[in-house]
């Protein structure tokens, strides 16, 4: 199994230490793991100024010796993107060396963060438009190897506003998967949805049919853990939906370059037992 987004100390969001994620991840049957700690350069953002770029590295390397019979430990990293701070985003990913680079949007309007009370005064329309606009941007940057959780909104609609549906937004969603398409920059089944609100993957079967159907094939897979007992949860799962959907290989990455891997090859041992 491929986790291409787990998180560690290095996110403010996370205290957990990476060489206790890397002994989950081994006991999970996770064979490649993507540390994607959040870089946030939006001045609103708790995280902003908190991304320690030399003690990230510095743990990578120790990990990597230390588990590197076991376990593939790859340097990612999680890039908050919109407008305001593509610049910002563009400088720093220029002065470090990832093996794998995640573009996600979380902020809407004014700086403010796409949580619960953002869709107070707003309807869907007001919310995921500008989003879906953002994330056009972001897959025509030419910044990042995927991009994450892709209808991240319904994550956090408030009770009374948990009407989604894809369908309404398929025609900007065909544009996405254009982009993308061209730029050959794929785009993540972020599973922690299953886990939590909404009970579904990020994004859902029907986006990913469309994809497929606009002849898309680049998907990457990754839990978003911040705790050592997600590492891997719902990827299995995730494979089955995606064979059914079309899609017969994930993305995998070293220092940015990418190769694709069958899921035929990364059905777990029935033997592995997973995290607790």
């Amino acid at each position: 199994m491929l986790d291409y987004h787990v998180h560690t100390e290095y996110s403010i969001d996370c205290k957990i230490p990476m060489a206790v994620q890397c002994e989950a991840a081994v006991a999970a049957g996770v064979t490649e793991i993507a540390f994607c700690d959040h870089l946030d350069h939006e001045p609103s953002d708790p995280g902003y100024g908190y991304y320690r770029p030399e003690a990230f590295f510095a743990s990578i390397a120790e990990c990597r010796e230390r588990f590197g019979d076991r376990l593939v430990v790859l340097a990612g990293v999680e890039a908050d993107f919109n407008e305001r701070i593509a610049d910002d985003v563009a400088r720093f990913l220029s002065h470090h060396e990832f093996d794998f680079v995640i573009g996600s949007v979380h902020y809407g309007e004014a700086g403010q963060i796409i949580f619960q009370d953002y869709f107070d005064d707003r309807e869907w329309d007001d919310v995921y438009l500008p989003y879906l606009r953002r994330l056009k941007l972001a897959a025509s940057s030419g910044l990042f190897d995927t991009l994450g959780h892709i209808d991240l909104p319904k994550r956090y609609a408030p009770q009374a506003k948990r009407t989604y549906d894809p369908v309404r937004y398929k025609d900007g969603l065909q544009e996405l998967f254009e982009i993308l398409i061209r730029e050959r920059m794929s785009f993540e089944i972020n599973t922690s949805g299953l886990r939590q609100s909404p009970k579904t993957s990020m994004p859902g079967p029907a986006i990913v049919r469309w994809y497929v159907e606009a002849g898309g094939t680049l998907i990457t897979t990754g839990t978003d853990s911040h705790a050592p007992q997600h590492i891997g949860s719902g990827i299995p799962q995730t494979l089955d939906m995606l064979e059914l959907c079309g899609i017969d290989s994930v993305s995998s990455f070293r220092n940015r370059e990418r190769t694709q891997r069958s899921i035929a090859s990364l059905r777990p041992s029935a033997t592995v037992t997973t995290g607790a």
